[in-house]
């Protein structure tokens, strides 16, 4: 879970970075770097026999989103890359992190069953 917190953190900045290298407006790059770290997510759990993270509640793609977003800001401010990269990663990684060590989850739809597993 840890190795994979440092990933999603990971590609989520690079993903972000690529887009926002290739052009892409911020909203777009900021899609892009969430859509990036999610694909990679889904590969994991499918290659691991795993449900499937699209339908857990856990706090993943939103970690990835914070990541994303906070990078493109700080490259948006002038920030370097290596600083907004830093600021993107560790944000990401802190909330991932804060999620496996507290086992935070996002609310489920009312009436839903309250356990996270499938």
């Amino acid at each position: 879970m840890w190795l994979d917190a440092l990933g999603l953190a990971a590609y989520a900045v690079v993903g972000t970075a690529k887009a926002l290298n290739l052009g892409f407006p911020a909203v777009s790059a900021v899609i892009m770097g969430v859509l990036t770290t999610a694909f990679g997510g889904i590969i994991r759990d499918v290659l691991a026999g795993e449900p499937n993270l699209l339908v857990r509640r856990e706090i993943y793609i939103t970690a990835a989103l914070l990541g994303a977003t906070l990078f493109t800001i700080g490259k948006g401010l002038g920030l370097d890359f290596w600083p907004a990269a830093l600021l993107g990663f560790f944000a990401a990684f802190a909330l991932r992190a804060a999620a496996i060590h507290y086992k935070l989850s996002l609310p489920g739809f009312p009436g839903a069953e309250n356990s996270t597993e499938y």
